[in-house]
């Protein structure tokens, strides 16, 4: 039952609203924004600024007079580069036609859901996983169900788990390689396995795409580039979504952009959504993206090496204390999946390093019930700050 205002017969909120558990992440970092001295090592925030051909490109565009409505698809220049970004980066061959401007990945992931999702529908989605995965479900009136991931040298979903989890009302499989929080990144063979097992079932997949590019060691295929393959050595495979963002991969986290491909049929739908949700993003932050994915790329393999040293840096300073190890080895985006020694929840423990150590890191449970007893250390912070964070970690957990 929706709660209701004191002494008052009108609910406050909907129901579906109601369901939606408070951000865990959101929670250690509103208390280490008012604990002072906090080394802040809990949000998924690029540590590169935004390159200054992107922000000048905005800047232009408004004293261009680019600042009415544009269109809901997205302006053509944006939409004809992410196409080109595609196929140079992700080698898929998508058309201009079937790519929707979105405003940041959350909203793209929310518009697809919400074009291929009925109340009562379930969403089979990582745990541990971005946690937006599932509430983003729950605000269709959907169903989110975790799916658990395997760890070692090749990560990817548990199909075995997935099999005993399928029903009759599941719809949808997500897909986010490589992992936030874990890192890890699914190689070809897991996704062909995957997909194949998706499409047994007939399930739509929905891959976010939001760390395509960050990746740390050798960069694995995206799952509708597999799919691609799939289809054309005449092997079964799923129709997939590709949501990604600008945020992580161009230092944009504050331009709230993105873009979706879709498979022809679902493009209108999408779109439908779109302009009945935002009419247009933003035309100056359009035109942003359209120099960001079409201009220098020199920044994204700047930020790739900064993480990929800091990630070697951590791991060698984490050595073979037996208090705080590495869960898995990150092979893309920019985070530690640090496994930690004892039982304390991690959200008892996430809030007592902030209080007592002044340090945050985001709690495992934040990502799913299969988080328990971890911490993700985001690697866009300093160098010294890393390691100072860690030292502090480590002190707390063997005091």
């Amino acid at each position: 039952m929706s709660p209701q205002a004191a002494g008052s017969a009108f609910t406050v909120g909907s129901a579906a609203a109601a369901a939606i558990a408070p951000s865990g992440i959101r929670a250690v970092a509103d208390l280490a924004w008012r604990t002072p001295g906090t080394l802040q090592l809990q949000m998924g925030e690029p540590s590169h600024p935004t390159p200054p051909h992107v922000v000048e490109a905005l800047a232009q565009a408004a004293r261009d007079g680019a600042t009415r409505y544009g269109p809901t698809p997205g302006i053509p220049a944006l939409r004809e580069a992410a196409a080109a970004k595609v196929a140079r980066v992700n080698g898929l061959s998508v058309s201009p036609d079937d790519v929707t401007v979105c405003a940041g990945g959350v909203e793209g992931l929310g518009a697809t859901y919400r074009a291929l999702l009925d109340a009562g529908d379930e969403v089979l989605v990582p745990d541990p996983g971005w946690p937006n995965l599932g509430t983003l479900a729950v605000v269709c009136g959907a169903v989110p169900v975790g799916y658990p991931l395997l760890a070692g040298d090749r990560p990817g979903p548990d199909l075995d788990a997935l099999e005993g989890l399928v029903t009759p009302r599941t719809r949808v499989l997500v897909v986010n390689s490589p992992s936030n929080p874990t890192g890890g990144g699914f190689d070809a063979a897991v996704l062909e396995d995957v997909l194949g097992w998706a499409a047994r079932h007939g399930l739509w997949v929905v891959a976010d795409e939001c760390y395509d590019e960050m990746w740390l060691d050798d960069p694995q295929p995206c799952a509708a580039l597999v799919a691609e393959r799939l289809r054309a050595s005449g092997r079964p495979a799923p129709e997939v979504v590709s949501v990604f963002s600008l945020s992580k991969t161009h230092a944009m986290t504050g331009f709230r952009l993105g873009y979706i491909c879709t498979p022809p049929a679902l493009t209108p739908v999408v779109r439908r959504v779109q302009e009945t949700t935002l009419s247009c993003v933003s035309t100056p932050t359009q035109w942003a993206g359209a120099a960001a994915l079409g201009g220098p790329q020199d920044h994204v393999e700047e930020m790739r090496a900064a993480y990929r040293a800091r990630r070697d840096r951590c791991s060698a300073q984490l050595g073979d204390q037996w208090a705080l190890t590495l869960a898995t080895r990150p092979s893309g985006a920019f985070y530690l999946w640090l496994a930690y020694a004892g039982d304390e929840p991690s959200t008892d423990l996430a809030r007592r390093l902030v209080v007592d150590h002044q340090v945050a890191l985001a709690p495992g449970r934040a990502f799913g019930p299969a988080g328990e007893g971890h911490l993700r250390v985001s690697l866009a912070s300093a160098d010294d700050v890393l390691a100072e964070g860690l030292h502090r970690v480590v002190a707390a957990l063997t005091a």
